[in-house]
This record gives structure tokens, sequence and C-alpha cells, in this order.
């Protein structure tokens, strides 16, 4: 059931990545583009998850998950801020 939950976060966070870019693609509105860009790191994240829990459940890979979920959402603090 975990493989399950945790295939399934990772396929959502990709299927939002695809669906904010198409948007980005057809409007130009570029906060579209930061959320994209946020859920592709979220992406990779999720990724880690599975690759520390299931597949190399020895090595502790927290660290590398963390810095990879902060490195997710600089884009998307970015376009809030920055983006009119």
């Amino acid at each position: 059931m975990v493989i399950f939950i945790y295939a399934l976060c990772t396929l959502t966070s990709v299927l939002c990545a695809i669906l904010l870019l198409r948007a980005y693609l057809a409007s130009r509105y570029r906060l579209l583009l930061w959320s994209g860009w946020c859920f592709i790191g979220l992406t990779v994240n999720n990724m880690l998850v599975i690759l520390d829990k299931l597949i190399l459940p020895d090595v502790d890979l927290i660290t590398a998950r963390l810095l990879v979920a902060l490195l997710a959402l600089v884009p998307l603090l970015y376009g809030l801020i920055y983006e009119q």
C-alpha cells in the first residue's frame, strides 16, 4: 500500500507540472511557469522519498530531500513576490 501511495504522489506532481507548464505555454502568464517549476522540483522530491524509503532504506536521504524541497519552493516564492 505504501508503494502505491508514494507512486500516486509522484504521478500527481508530474501531472500538475505538465498541466501548469502547458497552461503557461497557452497563456504566457508567468506565475504558471514558476508554479510548474515548483512542481518539477516536488516531483524530484517525491522520487527521492521513494528512493529513500523503499529502494535504499539503509541510506538516509533526509538532507537531500529537504534541500530539494527547499529548492523546489524557491521559484514559486520568486514568482509570488516579484511577478505582478
